[in-house]
């Protein structure tokens, strides 16, 4: 099987890494800084498995036909990378690796809807500099049909990546993606600090927010008809029981969690995209909450808010300090 990794950020870097030293098929197109780095110095691995330096070939567009892309770069690069590419992944499986429900959907306006493989990441990482990521903590990757049921092409491809991470092919994977959201909605806490999830989550406080988000999301995705199905690391129930709690007690436990998530600091994906220049993901992780908000006639006022901080500072270039944070959610955290 020919793969073609499209994105060098942290998944696509990590990614394309791992299934090089396994001896895959596999090219990687990366943005310029990146591909310059890859080719003069390799691509640099470190982590939950060790330090390598993978040899591997980097280039800025694809130049020949794959059998299967991985869509590696952040929702908001979509569109610019699949039509860059266009031209050599019409007929191949596209697997999209985007945080949030957005990705098929826009991936879709391009390639074949049959084409379209969806997965979650649950493993995870952290971008450094071009060419070089760490590999944070191990995990698995859910795979399904985007738009169909899946089949065998899907069973091919799902062996193929088993090689570097545990494969789960989902029957549901759509309400799978939706609990992923609140996964990860949690990352605007330490991109709206500047802060790694362990320093910022440690504080009791901070904490309080982050089931107050996962509080009003579930309020959401309940009245909006949305399905939830549990993840293998993250099962429904967690979810359920902890939103369940008085705020301050799910808040401790919480707290408890979230700081001790690994012994090297994470930031996050937002937080990754912002100390690279990058606009962030945000409209797609909390603001998925707010488009369900709005489309329903219902009202997301935290994740609105929190939503605004994170553009402005993306636009500002300037963190906000704790207590700027409480004050801008004063009233929303119950």
């Amino acid at each position: 099987m020919k793969i073609a990794v499209i994105g060098a950020g942290a998944i696509g870097a990590l990614v394309a890494g791992y299934l090089k030293l396994t001896g895959a098929d596999v090219s990687l197109v990366a943005r310029e800084d990146a591909a310059s780095a890859i080719n003069t110095h390799g691509l640099k691995l470190s982590g939950a498995r060790g330090s390598f330096n993978v040899k591997i070939a980097a280039a800025l567009n694809l130049d020949h036909s794959p059998d299967l892309a991985i869509l590696a770069v952040k929702t908001q690069d979509i569109e610019a990378a699949l039509a860059q590419n266009l031209k050599f992944i019409k007929t191949a499986a596209l697997l999209t690796t985007q945080n949030g429900v957005a990705a098929d959907e826009i991936a879709s306006r391009f390639v074949a809807k049959e084409n379209i493989i969806s997965s979650i990441v649950m493993f995870g990482a952290t971008y450094l500099k071009p060419g070089e990521v760490v590999h944070n903590f191990e995990g698995s990757w859910i795979l399904g049909k985007a738009f169909a049921g899946n089949d065998d092409t899907l069973k091919k491809i799902g062996a193929a990546l088993n090689k570097i991470f545990p494969v789960v092919l989902a029957p549901d994977i759509k309400g799978m993606k939706y609990l992923k959201v609140f996964v990860n909605a949690n990352n605007c806490i330490p991109a709206i600090l500047g802060r790694s999830m362990q320093e910022a989550f440690s504080e009791v406080e901070i904490a309080r927010i982050g089931i107050a988000i996962w509080k009003e999301g579930l309020g959401l995705v309940k009245k909006a008809g949305v399905k939830l199905e549990s993840l293998p690391d993250f099962p429904l129930e967690r979810l359920e029981k902890l939103t369940a709690m008085p705020t301050q007690e799910a808040a401790k436990i919480f707290s408890g969690i979230m700081s001790g998530l690994s012994a090297v600091p994470l930031y996050g994906s937002i937080l990754q995209s912002i100390k690279r220049g990058k606009s962030s993901e945000i409209d797609y992780l909390n603001g998925e909450f707010v488009r369900l908000a709005r489309e329903n006639g219902l009202e997301a006022t935290l994740n609105k808010v929190l939503v605004e901080m994170v553009h402005k500072v993306e636009k500002e270039n300037r963190f906000f300090s704790k207590e700027e944070l409480l004050e801008a959610t004063k009233g929303l955290v119950n």
